[in-house]
């Protein structure tokens, strides 16, 4: 539990969704010496049943070339149907993650991933080598429902055969009106570390416009320079980007840019 003597500068909010990525986060940053308080701003649910057109793309994960794994969570829920069907993994495949989470996560699986480095994004994925020349390949893009369709966009323009498998659905997270901010006063939060665009979006649906209002000068550390991007739109004026959504360059963004500092 934090400790109640601690200034309120010292008070961050993780807003992941709850599992283990919010808990390694959560730990490092207290173990910096922060009062870590944990609300997340995302529900993840895995689909009851997959439509007949998805069920087929398990069964048939041995006809693609190359396996890309949007987040360490499609790789819970994605993996999870995978072993269902396939036992043994089939061989020949290119497997990819989005970033350093996703490929450990797979790593438990047996499985070795490419990754864009530091640039943990659609745009660094597509940066890669091995997806340049994809004409006539088959890629499968696992993922939660909705989101971002950068990846499976700009793949398709590289004439490749790209389907999605939606193996997850984020949801807002049931908190009765006033509730969040009522919370954020109550623990003196004074930065907030937002792991994604939607979790932005969903603080903004989860507060009022007056508390918005209220709360635009609190610190937002946010992953990306999009995600700043809609921050400064949506009001806030005290936004840092970290380099990406790691744990490592969360914290390091909290540590380097204090609440108060900017962007």
């Amino acid at each position: 539990m934090p400790a109640d003597n601690l200034p309120h500068w010292r008070r961050v909010l993780v807003t992941r969704p709850a599992g283990e990525a919010a808990d390694t986060l959560c730990a490092a940053v207290q173990a910096a010496g922060f009062a870590v308080y944990s609300q997340p701003l995302l529900e993840l649910h895995r689909l009851p049943s997959l439509p007949p057109a998805q069920r087929r793309m398990v069964l048939e994960l041995d006809r693609y070339q190359h396996i890309i794994f949007i987040s360490a969570n499609a790789v819970h829920f994605g993996m999870g149907l995978v072993e269902e069907f396939w036992p043994q993994l089939p061989v020949g495949l290119n497997w990819y993650a989005i970033g350093a989470t996703t490929a450990a996560s797979l790593e438990r699986f047996g499985i070795t991933a490419l990754t864009p480095g530091s640039l943990m994004s659609s745009e660094g994925l597509l940066a890669l080598a091995a997806l340049q020349d994809v004409k006539g390949q088959h890629i499968l893009i696992v993922k939660g429902e909705g989101g971002r369709d950068t990846l499976a966009r700009e793949l398709t323009k590289r004439d490749a055969v790209v389907e999605e498998l939606a193996c997850y659905r984020r949801s807002l997270p049931d908190l009765p009106q006033g509730e969040l901010a009522e919370r954020l006063e109550r623990w003196g939060i004074e930065v907030i570390l937002i792991s994604s665009g939607e979790g932005l979006a969903n603080l903004q649906l989860l507060l009022r416009r007056t508390e918005t209002s209220k709360l635009k000068h609190m610190g937002l550390i946010v992953p990306s320079q999009r995600v700043a991007r809609l921050a400064l739109d949506a009001g806030f004026d005290q936004v840092v980007t970290a380099e990406n959504a790691s744990d490592a360059a969360m914290l390091r963004a909290l540590e380097e840019s204090p609440p108060g500092t900017g962007d």
